[in-house]
């Protein structure tokens, strides 16, 4: 198939609040964004992929059915955003979908990671190739499979003067360390805004703390914030990835027990936790670089506020300073790898997963 210049991306993480889509454009600049959206997941399958990520009772029968509203509803979006940017599915050459991960386990005896999001379906109902499947060549290789984004962060905003950190803050936060001498290392540090995310939802029933109002209405408790940081992750060397099937609720209720503290105060703990961990691990590998934030995390001011007070030699922005859009950094990366994907391009990640060698990523999906 012939490679042009229009891509399509599209992200659904952990945090489980949108569906990201973009439409990129390659210039001699790298992969832009031209045109963007991220409608809400509709609560229907939210709650449903919820409840599977939770690991509660379902069945084949729910799994393949979610797999399938998932996948029309990425092809849905699509077709608005083709229509609202006035832009025909033939000039688009591919889509990039990441799929919505249901369970992530790199560290098993059998490693393995499950996305769901059926691509015959995405193709089929919008016309264009999609290409899928990112993480388990990576894993075949013996790699984690994640993070993914910093072989794209590379591409798109390494320069040969500066050592630079880009961090997405989503359900899960990772770090990209890009060196000067073209080095990356990339890992995941932990919760990014899943727990707060988790916890607001139980107590208020909102899917996230908006700008972390209600967060500034508590104080950090000093017991439950150092007990939630012995949790092993955190001393675990890269390469290293987690996700919902490892801090979740659950995980942050057993961190509870016989704490009587205000719903406030765990909120404001929590946050307190997610930039503790994540400036924690930035200064081990840098002393002043610029950090450039992307992710829903961009958009807390409270967590952002933190994140500087924590890394006090370091500049902490988002990646609007770098003319890109924070809420669709990744959205963007699937418009790139499936780009990568038909070029045949190995993906240079194996310092950022731990794999035996760099591989070509993704599974094409042909509409005919």
């Amino acid at each position: 198939m012939s490679i042009g210049n229009y891509y399509i991306g599209i992200m659904s993480g952990t945090s489980l609040d949108a569906i990201d889509v973009v439409i990129a454009q390659r210039t001699e600049r790298g992969l832009i964004q031209i045109a963007g959206m991220a409608p809400a997941m509709p609560e229907t399958l939210r709650q449903q992929l919820l409840t599977i990520c939770a690991d509660k009772k379902f069945d084949l029968q729910t799994l393949g059915e979610v797999d399938h509203l998932f996948a029309l509803t990425c092809a849905d979006v699509v077709n608005q955003l083709l229509k609202k940017s006035k832009i025909d599915a033939s000039q688009i050459t591919a889509i990039g979908s990441h799929g919505q991960t249901i369970f992530h386990s790199p560290l098993t005896a059998m490693p393995f990671t499950q996305q769901i999001g059926d691509s015959n379906i995405i193709a089929a109902k919008t016309t264009i190739p999609c290409i899928s499947d990112f993480r388990r060549m990576d894993m075949a290789y013996g790699g984690q499979g994640a993070p993914l984004v910093p072989a794209f962060h590379q591409a798109l905003f390494a320069i040969p003067t500066e050592q630079r950190i880009i961090l997405n803050i989503g359900g899960i936060a990772n770090v990209s360390i890009l060196g000067a001498d073209n080095s990356v290392l990339g890992y995941d540090t932990g919760p990014g805004n899943m727990l707060m995310d988790a916890w607001i939802e139980k107590c208020l029933g909102e899917p996230y703390d908006k700008n972390g109002h209600f967060a500034q209405q508590g104080y950090v408790n000093k017991a439950l914030l150092e007990k939630l940081l012995t949790d092993e992750y955190f001393s675990l060397s890269a390469p290293k990835s987690t996700g919902r099937e490892k801090f979740n609720l659950l995980w942050l209720e057993q961190h509870l027990v016989h704490k009587q503290l205000s719903n406030v105060d765990i909120q404001r703990t929590l946050l307190e936790f997610t930039a503790i961990t994540i400036a924690d691990q930035i200064k081990l590998h840098s002393e002043k670089a610029a950090v450039f934030v992307c992710g829903g995390g961009a958009l807390n001011p409270l967590l952002m506020q933190r994140l500087q007070q924590r890394l006090t030699n370091h500049i902490v922005s988002d990646t609007n300073a770098l003319n890109v859009d924070p809420m669709f950094v990744e959205a963007i990366a699937f418009a790139w790898l499936a780009e990568q994907r038909l070029l045949e391009n190995p993906i240079p990640l194996k310092s950022v997963t731990g794999a035996a060698r760099d591989a070509i990523l993704g599974c094409v999906y042909l509409p005919r």
